[in-house]
């Protein structure tokens, strides 16, 4: 299968300077190709100097990671029957693609797959965007196999078994071309964060599957960026789990979305007492973003035909007031579409 990696740049030299080896050295078979997001450092330069085979596409403006992407990716509609979208902070291991690419032409019902996700600050443990393979609760809290908020876990080759997941990360997405196609992309409208929780719950929403395969591995520094407590990725995680969850719940939609907001209430006052009001102040936009826009977003709803597979439980409270901190110590029985 002719397949590409494609590599959303903005303003991320030092990124390319460090990963771009990795990623030429261990994908021999692959086209590589740079979407560049209108940087305005020297990254198109240095690709063009440095790399000349590979690919730059050199957009116009600045369209976010989701947008950037689609407008990137419907340029090569047709050329590619696999894309891998990847971060450029991340370093890929020799034979990464070999597992990813085998479970694809194995299970033609899956859409996607990615690799663990291991910190390339702490080897040895889970990084925060992925670990091994991400899910979703009750109310659209996002987890993963290794981490739980922020409970990383080290990784002991504790959850090395391919397993079925809600969605797979961003940071290094191994997806069919016409899946994404068909699915109408990532919705530029997230700008970025949780772009793909939204793609992988439409792609359910056709009956197909997600994976992860732990067998594949690679490295991501994370926060490349934006900080985790950055606030403007605060407001996104915020106002993008709202829009999220008016697209793709089925049923009773507005008490979930209440109690999810409450919630987030929660959240908000929980960042006031730690000092810091600029990630309340973030919060309180999140909402006002979901009353502004929810009608375009409820209009986006489509009938369900399939069911994702989730976690039937609640997260929050397994974490806070059942204090547990690893994946392995959820009930597996609440696993399921």
């Amino acid at each position: 299968m002719r397949s590409a990696i494609v590599i959303l740049n903005y303003n991320g030299e030092q990124h390319l300077r460090t990963y771009l080896p990795s990623v030429i050295e261990n994908s021999p078979n692959w086209d590589i190709i740079v979407a560049d997001n209108a940087s305005t450092d020297n990254s198109c330069a240095f690709i063009e100097s440095q790399y000349p085979q590979i690919e730059v596409i050199q957009l116009d403006q600045n369209y976010g990671f989701a947008g950037g992407y689609n407008v990137a990716l419907a340029q090569l509609k047709g050329k590619y029957e696999l894309y891998f979208i990847l971060n450029s902070d991340v370093r890929l291991c020799p034979n990464w693609d070999l597992p990813l690419l085998s479970f694809l032409q194995n299970d033609p019902n899956t859409a996607a797959v990615g690799p663990k996700v291991l910190s390339e600050r702490e080897p040895q443990q889970f990084e925060h965007a992925g670990a091994a393979g991400g899910y979703l609760d009750t109310f659209y809290f996002p987890f993963c196999r290794g981490r739980i908020f922020d409970a990383i876990e080290k990784d002991h080759q504790q959850y090395d078994s391919p397993q079925e997941v809600s969605w797979v990360s961003g940071a290094a997405l191994l997806i069919r071309a016409q899946d994404f196609h068909q699915a109408g992309g990532f919705d530029a409208a997230f700008f970025a964060h949780m772009e793909e929780i939204d793609l992988c719950l439409r792609l359910a929403n056709d009956g197909k599957k997600l994976y992860c395969i732990p067998s594949s591995v690679v490295y991501h520094l994370g926060g490349g960026t934006l900080g985790y407590e950055s606030p403007r990725k605060v407001f996104l995680n915020f106002r993008n789990s709202l829009w999220m969850i008016v697209k793709n719940q089925p049923k009773f939609l507005f008490p979930l979305l209440f109690v999810r907001m409450a919630l987030d209430g929660l959240a908000a006052i929980q960042f006031l007492f730690k000092g810091k009001p600029i990630l309340t102040w973030q919060v309180f936009l999140a909402h006002m973003a979901l009353y502004r826009h929810f009608g375009t977003f409820y209009k986006k709803r489509k009938a369900n035909q399939h069911k994702p597979f989730k976690y039937h439980g609640f997260i929050i409270w397994d974490y806070f007031g059942k204090c547990i901190r690893t994946f392995s110590a959820l009930n597996k029985r609440k696993f399921h579409s």
